[in-house]
């Protein structure tokens, strides 16, 4: 199929491109964006003009940030194009409520894509659980913003999220596992005295469960989700590519190539059968604290 990519930025560059080239069910047919192109790929700078002149593409995978991405992906829908979006799925759940509403009138796919659920160890984790009783669980999620969003102030700005874009892919992780489903009792948010979005969380939820997550971490970054239960202890590495049980590796790669890959394989499937997936469990939990968080205050953050 013909997929249509929108907004060629480090991610895009990064994933999605090395992931659709590999892909026996893909071809990269165009590229919208400001700046960024793909060699040998048509590019638009407009995406209704992209729209008018590609009826044959019907899949648009959106990179964009969450500001501005439901315009985007409402034009889509409503040219009876399927969507891919990147997570976060929307800067609001509403907005994302209202694009699957969309999907199901125009009879199109809509996949709202957790990429770390799609790490290497998340099925295996997933599988020993089932039937356990969880007794504790943390995670622990700390990278560094400069590595991974170099310059890009919108990740400070209302709707980027702050530490919950790195830190939504640990909760759909978790989400995803536990055998039975968590809710928010207490947040603590540290916001730069100058960002309208936290720099690190500290979480708890239902059933002794908690998180850290911050985005000052030099050095090596830590991506661990550790799970206690009676029958055993189960841990995550690597962002839920490495699973090990009771300390010992037992599946996966060190490596978080294969999630992008694992993604246009599934949209493929749900445009095949007339699909959508769309899963808001993490993005619940991240609104969840911007609403019940008590709020820190620390120094200024600048790129």
């Amino acid at each position: 199929m013909k997929v249509a990519l929108v907004g060629i930025g480090k991610i895009a560059v990064d994933q999605h491109v090395p992931a659709i080239a590999a892909s026996p069910d893909w071809e990269l047919a165009a590229t919208v964006s400001r700046s960024g192109t793909v060699d040998g790929v048509q590019a638009f700078t407009d995406f209704a003009t992209m729209l008018a002149q590609r009826p044959d593409i019907p899949v648009v995978s959106l990179c964009l940030p969450p500001q501005p991405r439901f315009p985007y992906a409402e034009a889509a829908l409503k040219a009876g194009r399927h969507v891919m979006l990147e997570k976060p799925p929307g800067q609001t759940l509403a907005e994302v409520h209202a694009l699957q509403a969309l999907a199901h009138a125009n009879g199109v796919s809509l996949f709202a894509t957790w990429h770390s659920r799609m790490a290497h160890g998340v099925v295996g984790a997933k599988a020993w659980l089932a039937g356990r009783t969880v007794t504790r669980a943390h995670i622990t999620w700390r990278e560094d913003v400069y590595k991974w969003h170099p310059g890009q102030n919108w990740v400070f700005e209302p709707g980027g999220m702050g530490v919950f874009d790195p830190g939504i892919n640990a909760l759909s992780i978790l989400t995803e596992i536990l055998p039975a489903p968590v809710h928010l009792t207490a947040a603590t948010l540290t916001f730069p005295e100058n960002c309208q979005t936290p720099i690190a969380a500290a979480l708890s939820f239902s059933g002794n469960v908690t998180a850290d997550f911050d985005w000052r971490q030099t050095g090596p970054q830590t991506w661990d989700i550790e799970v206690d239960t009676d029958a055993g202890k189960l841990a995550l590495r690597m962002g839920g590519n490495v699973l090990e049980v009771d300390g010992k590796a037992v599946a996966g790669e060190n490596t978080i190539m294969g999630e992008y890959p694992a993604l246009y394989a599934r949209m493929a499937a749900l445009v095949a059968n007339g699909q959508c997936d769309v899963d808001l469990a993490p993005m619940v939990h991240v609104a969840d604290a911007m609403t019940l968080g008590k709020r820190l205050y620390t120094d200024p953050f600048h790129f």
